[in-house]
């Protein structure tokens, strides 16, 4: 029989009079996992992300054995369960010895790094990145500080003029409104676009007494009196801004400054030390943090107090706020408002009547149905809430008790859709999967809402959690294509030539049992809408082209196939695969792309040598060149010794021209390449009596003085011109020399 755990009311603390619950759930115990906080700068991911650590220069650090990485310039990536993720070192960043700035995650949990000189990068969970910069004016003017939030970043320069960065694809930054400050400010926080009203995003600069509002089109002072702040933090929802002031004093009042909402004075409370953090829990309170000590804002200003052993470290998230200390990692949160209705003490609501009854029944008691037919009208929504609070609960005996409490009331009605019941038991299955300690992440059922179901998919396979990625996407019913193609990508990655032979044959051998590996997997668990290609293209980029071309080979999309190998310079493959497509555009793609970059015999010579397979690719090429590039098919026609095709074409291009000479030319051309082949030895005959008839034609010509045309007309036309303007002398000469019959 499973153990009773404790109650949930337990963890609660009590907030304006009794009307407000927040509660502290311990998530893990880090015990011996994480160093001493108060030596490193620190950079949380939120829903349930990772965090941080880099050795913050200007504190002096005990070297022990425990440590020794951080005695170097590394940021290393925890788990909020503790667990190593993963370590780089700083010094291969800065090339050139640049100090690091800022660093912060993306909402892919990427780890976005920037220094001084405006470089950042962005890494995943396997130390792989990518490098951008903020361009040659933040390089030359020097960056001195930066806000990085899920979407972007906001870098300010040397010269306090404000760089925005739209998304992490490398984006040209843009420069905000100029806010026209002569030092750098008191402190400064940004609201990301999508919690703005402009959709653009807000930087807010505490300066001197005031606050400067600057967005892309303007920089506005609100024209406080209270500053300076040492704080400024927005709320999750971008709706709220807490300020603290030098003397202690924290303010909240709206984004736009037009209502002041609460002010507390944390003097009050006698804490040692400067204020760590300011953190948002949730929307609704605030947390604001001294070493050892956590205090909870409301907004009422009712307090609450949170003890710890040393120093923490805080993470706003969606509902509530993270806690991570060296000891433990806690969720602290208002309580949602089902477990109120259900769990507070003394309830009378039909939840709680519901869930009492079912405790009844499950000890055999008569007092459940009695319970139940006190509820019978408000029945249905007494078991939507017990749903409801069931994915509320950390722990999965709570979990279990309440969805039991709603099945039992859920028998006891006429009509009801159990789609709610069947959601929340998969979803509390995912989630109390990812949230054990190995896999160290803590998700709430209202971050999982707030994100997707393939959003955590993506996380888990960034930590090469494959085959547990795997196992929900099979149980959520989503296609594993995105976790098949990163499996693949990092097989392809860890794979190295077999040991059983040497040199080339050992890395043939390799790649064929890789690529046997990945296909047969794609087969058994059903990726046939993975792209290939997408693999193949990380096989050729880790220097692996053999076993790119070989996964090629099972890319039945041949628009996909051949762009990739084209890059690997596969040309005879890549024309041949655009020929079996059957798709003459993408044969005409590959041909001038081909035309463009390689030496015209080579290019000719590639087409040549494919024999009846590239044909067809030769008779487009053909085509394309009659009509766009005649000057490409005559030296096409030329290196593949088509002697009468090449007379073919100087003949039409003869029947084109208007110049005489070039036209006589054209002819005698035609006449070589005939004569070039003796079974056209007929045709240079005749090429040779047209260019006699058209030199004879000249010479008339230049006699009538250019007044009668005879250029380019059949004998019978000329000798029919001759006796018509007088010269039958000539039609003599022309009837003799072309032995026209007299019949004619």
């Amino acid at each position: 029989m499973e153990t009773m755990k404790e109650h949930p009311t337990a963890l609660w603390d009590a907030m304006q009079d009794g009307n407000v619950f927040y509660r502290r759930q311990q998530l893990y115990s880090t015990t011996g996992k994480l160093p001493d906080l108060r030596d490193f700068i620190i950079a949380g991911c939120r829903n349930g992300g990772p965090i941080a650590l880099m050795r913050n220069t200007a504190r002096i650090v005990a070297v022990t054995r425990a440590t020794p990485g951080f005695a170097k310039a590394q940021i290393q990536v925890y788990s909020p369960a503790g667990e190593s993720l993963m370590t780089f070192s700083v010094d291969i960043y800065l090339m050139s010895l640049a100090k690091i700035i800022r660093f912060g995650w993306t909402s892919d949990e990427r780890l976005a790094v920037l220094n001084e000189e405006g470089t950042y990068r962005l890494y995943d969970l396997q130390g792989d990145y990518n490098q951008f910069s903020l361009g040659s004016e933040a390089s030359e003017m020097g960056i001195i500080d930066a806000r990085i939030h899920e979407d972007g970043l906001v870098a300010m320069s040397g010269s306090l003029t404000l760089l925005e960065v739209k998304g992490w694809q490398g984006q040209r930054p843009l420069t905000l409104a100029n806010p026209g400050l002569s030092e750098p400010p008191n402190s400064w926080a940004v609201i990301p676009p999508d919690q703005t009203i402009s959709r653009h995003v807000e930087v807010l600069l505490s300066v001197n007494a005031t606050i400067f509002a600057v967005d892309n089109l303007e920089s506005v002072d609100q024209r406080l009196s209270r500053g300076p702040f040492t704080h400024v933090s927005p709320s999750p929802n971008g709706k709220l801004l807490a300020l603290l002031t030098f003397s202690g004093l924290l303010w909240v009042v709206s984004t736009d400054f037009q209502r002041s909402l609460a002010e507390f004075e944390t003097s009050s409370i006698g804490a040692q030390g400067q204020v760590n953090q300011v953190e948002w829990c949730g929307n609704d309170a605030i947390l604001v943090t001294w070493e050892g000590l956590a205090l909870l804002v409301g907004p009422s200003g009712d307090t609450l107090q949170y003890f710890y052993s040393g120093p923490t470290f805080t993470v706003t998230e969606v509902d509530g706020v993270r806690i991570v200390g060296t000891d433990v990692c806690d969720l602290l949160q208002k309580v949602p408002a089902s477990c109120v209705s259900i769990f507070r003490p003394a309830s009378t609501s039909p939840s709680a009547i519901l869930f009492d009854a079912w405790d009844s029944f499950s000890r055999r008691s008569p007092k459940a149905d009695e319970s139940i037919r006190n509820i019978r009208p408000e029945l249905a929504s007494a078991v939507n809430e017990c749903i409801d609070a069931a994915g509320r609960e950390w722990e999965p005996y709570w979990q279990r008790q309440l969805l039991s409490a709603a099945k039992f009331g859920w028998g006891f009605l006429d009509l009801y859709d159990p789609t709610d019941f069947v959601n929340m038991g998969q979803t509390l299955k995912v989630l109390n999967a990812v949230r054990y300690y190995e896999i160290g992440i803590p998700l709430t059922y209202s971050q999982y809402q707030y994100a997707s179901p393939s959003h955590l998919i993506t996380r888990l396979t960034s930590r090469n959690l494959h085959l547990l990625a795997l196992r929900i996407s099979s149980f959520l019913s989503l296609k594993p294509d995105v976790v098949l193609k990163h499996w693949a990508s990092v097989k392809i990655a860890r794979s190295k030539p077999t040991t059983t032979g040497t040199g080339k044959d050992a890395e043939l051998g390799a790649d064929d049992e890789v690529c046997r590996l990945i296909v047969d997997k794609f087969e058994k668990l059903g990726g046939g809408d993975v792209s290939y290609s997408d693999i193949a293209k990380r096989a050729w980029e880790v220097g692996r082209a053999g076993l790119a071309t070989k996964l090629l080979d099972h890319e039945t999309k041949a628009s996909d196939q051949v762009p990739l190998l084209l890059t690997m310079k596969e040309d005879k493959l890549a024309l041949a695969k655009a020929v079996d497509s059957g798709d003459t555009d993408l044969v005409y793609h590959v041909l001038l792309h081909l035309h463009k970059r390689l030496p015209l015999g080579s290019f000719f010579r590639l087409i040549e040598d494919g024999g009846s397979r590239l044909a067809p690719a030769s008779k487009l090429l053909q085509v394309y060149a009659r009509e766009q590039n005649r000057d490409m098919l005559r030296d096409f026609y030329y290196s593949d010794d088509r002697r009468v095709e090449s007379a073919t074409l100087c003949l039409d291009e003869a029947s084109r021209m208007i110049d005489p000479n070039a036209k006589i030319t054209s002819v005698k051309a035609a006449q070589k390449f005939f004569s070039e082949d003796k079974d056209r030895s007929f045709e240079a005959k005749m090429m040779d009596e047209s260019v006699r008839l058209l030199t004879y034609q000249q010479q008339l010509e230049k006699e009538a003085d250019g007044k009668v045309a005879f250029f380019g007309q059949s004998i019978n036309e000329t000798l029919r011109t001759c006796l018509i303007n007088g010269m039958s002398k000539r039609a003599d000469k022309i009837r003799a020399d072309f032995k026209v019959p007299d019949k004619r």
